[in-house]
């Protein structure tokens, strides 16, 4: 695999093939980042270019910014936010995180849920002192992978905090409710625990449970079936990109007329062996195991890598018909988003950005907002060297004046909860709505050069959010941008 170097795209169409390039500002070569080995190449004009057995063109439309249409303004088609669940290295309050995030305190710390001592990396955002306790029987919480008892606590809690509560719920029409929340790795102890019995004792020592509480869709289907939610029930994977895609997919189900409220979000707990060594063999992770509290430092000189995280984030998204006529409390209101793919490589994003700037443009004609609205973003900002440039540089195509946005990165202090990472980063950015303060990014120590948009380095700001975005980018070039405001009736 191979990205592309060069300048930014400064011509509107990109050709690909297996003669030529057609570009109207030049690209200078390639680069092998050194996760997989490198192929064969050969000369092609001015570029090196894979050999391959048969021609294939791909066009890339560079895009354009677009005059933002109209807000909704169909009751039954608005999307408010009355409800918020959180399950996170800071506890399962969402008042308690969000505090802890504005006083820039890391979640990070030495792995003990495992011996980590002979691991290159022994450090996380790991949880500790979890209580599902009101939230899940004890028969079925010692079972349960910690993906799916983190989906259920959050699930719950975000119904609770609704006024979704169980009494209220039988009352309602619960096929017009439905569940949405996504993975990106699924039930990986139980997975992990499920292939370690195979090898050491043999198919006939494999628990029943084991492909239940392996696949991904079994969040959302615990949460339906412990609440009797019979509304649309799926879980999306895209890696990193999961929750954002999950909330764009939910609105669009709320939008079609398909249900009235969606229960949706992200849930993920991959801090065990063959998670950590995963990422290790990708050589994405940050071993700054001398200072782990130090280790995520997103637009830093001094960044190396993400620290995984875990969680889960879900939120309650309801038609504002359906929220006016129980007389529910609004807390925000969800705009519009937008999903693409870079199409490029497996784990390095594209360094014209074309793919990410294509989304969040796409994200502000869903939600009918002009780039001048947007003062706040959400930054997906994991802390690699990649990845944190390439999405700037995407930004500041989109956003021309930049002077007024203020830009942060949550994992700085709660690591990459990967598929959850966008559900725990959406609920910052509601937050940030309602407070009016924005979290620091901390281990600001020495900011690139390329970074000129506000990052809020270290100390907490006030700051009136008018309009806010959240990105979330995964393996595979999948991007994701959702829009978030202030509710206004």
């Amino acid at each position: 695999m191979v990205a592309i170097a060069g300048s930014a795209c400064s011509t509107s169409t990109l050709l690909f093939g297996n003669k030529e390039i057609v570009r109207n500002d030049l690209v200078s070569g390639i680069h092998y980042n050194g996760l997989f080995r490198p192929f064969e190449t050969r000369q092609i004009g001015t570029i090196r270019a894979k050999s391959v057995s048969k021609s294939r063109q791909v066009r890339a439309m560079a895009s354009q910014t677009p005059a933002a249409p109209k807000r909704e303004k169909d009751p039954k088609k608005r999307i408010v936010i009355t409800g918020m669940g959180v399950v996170s290295v800071f506890g399962n309050d969402v008042d308690t995180f969000y505090n802890r995030l504005l006083e820039g305190e890391s979640g990070i710390s030495v792995i003990d849920r495992f011996d980590p001592s002979s691991f290159s990396v022994r450090f996380a955002g790991q949880i500790r002192n979890f209580s599902s306790e009101g939230y899940i029987d004890g028969k079925n919480d010692r079972r349960l992978d910690d993906c799916w008892r983190y989906c259920l606590v959050a699930g719950k809690r975000a119904l609770e905090d609704a006024k979704l509560g169980t009494q209220t719920l039988e009352s309602m029409d619960r096929s017009r409710i439905g569940v949405l929340v996504g993975t990106g790795m699924g039930g990986l102890t139980a997975f992990s625990s499920g292939v370690e019995s195979l090898l050491q004792k043999g198919y006939k020592k494999i628990t029943p449970f084991f492909i239940p509480y392996s696949i991904t869709n079994m969040g959302s289907a615990l949460l339906a079936i412990d609440t009797g939610l019979m509304g649309p029930n799926y879980s999306i994977s895209t890696a990193c990109a999961t929750a954002n895609y999950c909330f764009y997919a939910a609105a669009n189900h709320i939008r079609r007329g398909e249900a009235d409220i969606m229960v949706v979000g992200g849930t993920e707990a991959a801090i065990i062996p063959i998670g950590i060594g995963g990422f290790i063999a990708c050589r994405a992770l940050s071993q700054r195991n001398g200072e782990p509290q130090k280790a995520s430092r997103p637009w830093d000189t001094g960044r190396d890598g993400f620290v995984m995280g875990e969680g889960s984030g879900v939120l309650i998204m309801e038609s504002l018909e359906s929220a006016t006529k129980r007389g529910a409390n609004i807390i925000a209101e969800y705009l519009g988003g937008a999903v693409t793919c870079d199409a490029h490589h497996m784990t390095d994003p594209r360094k014209d950005g074309l793919g990410v700037s294509s989304c969040i443009n796409k994200s502000l004609e869903d939600a009918g907002v002009s780039p001048e609205e947007v003062n706040y973003i959400n930054a997906h900002a994991t802390s690699t060297l990649a990845g944190d440039l390439a999405e700037v540089n995407a930004i500041k195509k989109v956003f021309k004046n930049t002077s007024e946005i203020k830009m942060n990165g949550t994992k700085s202090m709660i690591g990459h909860g990967l598929g959850a990472a966008g559900g725990l980063e959406a609920i910052a950015t509601i937050k940030a709505i309602t407070t009016g303060w924005l979290h620091p990014t901390i281990n600001q120590d020495n900011l690139e050069s390329e970074v000129t948009i506000d990052t809020v380095p270290n100390v907490k700001k006030q700051h009136e959010v008018h309009v806010g975005i959240s990105n979330s980018f995964g393996f595979g070039g999948h991007n994701s941008v959702v829009v978030f405001a202030p509710f206004k009736p």
